[in-house]
């Protein structure tokens, strides 16, 4: 496919949210096919509204909670913006993006999956570790004065103990070698990999059922859609071990925060390590963070320094790689690509007869 090099560059937009701006800007200004502009994501709405109307490329945020709700990538958006062809959300996930509405509309939707997967992984290991070996709660019996004896915090090993993951993507793969590095026993559904490459990703592959009657320590790593949303439930987490650890990296809304709150009170499961809620941050009187069984953290596992230069990098290079006519490695949906191929096309012949 021709690039247009010496006609008008292609429009890319994003909004002044959190990302290696350094990285991502320095790699689309190095590309003479693209434009970049900055917009702000509260302040100045008709600016912005017009910036997206002209675009070719919205590298979006993937935090629902970071996003002003106009800036969502759905239907209405799309309709305002009809030079748009792709859509780059910042990270895994793009829960900001309706991927349907991209695809009628022959819009490329892009994610950085994988860019911040050891990230992920060792902040799972980190939420594992500190409710095994009971350390948020030492540290907060320590610094409120009380005088308690070491055996009244009385930890447990992860070695000998059994994981079972829910999905074994990116995250969980990396889970699952950290994991076996101490001495535990791995365990694995996912509907989207036959047993064979679960195997060969580190797991045991077993259904649902028997993952959560087996495991010492159930860690979510799957997307939420559709077919995930309120999996665990009631039901779900009733069928865990009695004392089994819940940890969820993944996305909030993939478990009942009311059923989870439930079982931890009753003392059905063992504790809680969470990342991820429905409303981030929750709020302060949220009543999972007044269990002192439960670790709480801010939606960060996959926010360190090193993850968020891996995710500009690659984001960068599928935009840029994305204008020269390259499929995208994290194409979300691959059924648009010969639409898109053709618009692509048509987007460089018209910036080159205008520049012409």
């Amino acid at each position: 496919m021709p690039s247009s090099p010496t006609g008008a560059p292609l429009s890319v937009v994003r909004l002044d949210l959190p990302l290696d701006a350094i990285t991502f800007d320095a790699a689309i200004a190095a590309a003479p096919e693209l434009r970049l502009s900055v917009h702000r994501a509260q302040g100045d709405d008709a600016a912005t509204a017009q910036a997206l109307a002209a675009a070719h490329i919205y590298h979006v945020s993937s935090a629902r909670d970071d996003l002003p709700a106009p800036w969502f990538v759905n239907a209405a958006l799309l309709q305002r913006c009809p030079q748009l062809l792709a859509v780059s959300a910042y990270g895994a996930g793009y829960d900001t993006v309706d991927v349907p509405a991209c695809t009628a509309a022959g819009v490329a939707v892009l994610n950085q999956a994988g860019s911040n997967a050891a990230a992920v992984a060792e902040h799972t290991l980190g939420l594992m570790l500190g409710l095994c070996k009971r350390i948020t709660e030492s540290d907060r019996r320590l610094r409120s004065g009380e005088r308690f004896a070491r055996s009244d915090a009385i930890g447990r090993s992860l070695h000998g103990r059994t994981l079972g993951l829910v999905g074994i993507g990116h995250a969980g793969r990396r889970v699952a070698a950290l994991a076996q590095a101490f001495g535990m026993t791995v365990l694995a559904c996912d509907p989207l990999l036959d047993g064979a490459e679960i195997l060969r990703r580190g797991a045991q592959p077993v259904a649902l059922p028997q993952l959560l009657q087996r495991a010492d320590v159930v860690s979510l790593h799957c997307p939420l859609d559709a077919s995930t949303a309120g999996l665990f439930n009631e039901q779900a987490f009733a069928a865990m071990q009695p004392g089994a650890l819940f940890i969820s990296t993944a996305r909030g809304g993939i478990h009942d925060e009311a059923a989870l709150h439930a079982a931890l009170l009753r003392g059905h499961l063992g504790g809680a390590g969470l990342d991820v809620w429905m409303v981030e941050p929750p709020p302060a009187d949220h009543p999972l963070l007044k269990l002192g069984n439960v670790i709480a953290t801010a939606h960060n596992a996959g926010v360190t320094r090193e993850a968020r230069v891996a995710m500009a990098s690659m984001a960068a290079a599928q935009i840029i790689g994305l204008v020269r006519g390259e499929v995208p490695p994290r194409l979300v949906n691959p059924e648009v690509w010969p639409r898109m191929a053709s618009r692509i096309r048509q987007a460089l012949w018209e910036s080159a007869s205008s520049g012409a």
